[in-house]
């Protein structure tokens, strides 16, 4: 029986930049010979971020947030899977508030408190977190970073992919603001002749995510 893999956007935009990251991602999962789950956190039911109700620091509930609402399922899914992909767009220099509402309660319902044994997950799965951003990719190595060594130590050891300098718009010219801040020409290039090759790494990580 394949790996089963959970792979989540946490991005608005179905087939821009992040989405098609991730399903490149999960094509590599699945050519790998896994089965792939995919949560777009725009589309679920009510959701928030941790409501620090504490339920997940009592023995009974130990590593599980309690909170039934539309990320549930997807807790639940991550619970189960053999690996995890999430992908967000840059917003304001974070990563998204739907990304960040998964995030809290990914992390918070493994944290103990317990200077001995901080981490209570019960079984860690391999990680690929992908971010884009319309600006170059090495302006947010620090966030990225952080974001890494917390996945890695609380759900799994965590690789990243980042895209920067991305395509936001098919014609830059559409919006009734002019945008000088951007060469929309010149990111129209970096789209053609850039962009496919970070979905060919996005593939591959999908695949060694599964190996």
């Amino acid at each position: 029986m394949g790996k089963k893999i959970v792979a989540v956007n946490a991005g608005p935009r179905k087939g821009w930049n992040t989405d098609t990251l991730i399903d490149e991602a999960i094509r590599g999962a699945q050519s790998a010979g896994a089965e792939v789950q995919k949560f777009d956190l725009f589309k679920l039911e009510r959701y928030t971020g941790c409501i620090s109700c504490f339920g997940c620091k009592k023995e009974k509930f130990k590593g599980h947030c309690i909170v039934r609402d539309g990320l549930k399922p997807v807790l639940d899914a991550v619970r189960e899977s053999d690996g995890l992909i999430i992908g967000s767009p840059n917003y304001l220099s974070e990563l998204t508030a739907s990304f960040r509402a998964l995030y809290e309660r990914l992390i918070f319902q493994n944290l103990t408190y317990n200077v001995e044994n901080p981490c209570c997950t019960e079984r860690f799965v391999p990680v690929l977190l992908i971010m884009t951003s319309n600006a170059p990719d090495t302006n947010y190595a620090g966030l990225v970073q952080g974001y890494q060594q917390t996945l890695s130590r609380f759900v799994g050891p965590c690789e990243t992919l980042v895209s920067g300098e991305t395509l936001q718009l098919k014609d830059y010219n559409a919006t009734d603001w002019p945008w000088t801040l951007f060469d929309g020409d010149a990111r129209q290039r970096r789209h053609e002749e850039v962009f496919p090759k970070e979905c060919a790494a996005a593939f591959e990580a999908g695949a060694a995510l599964v190996s």
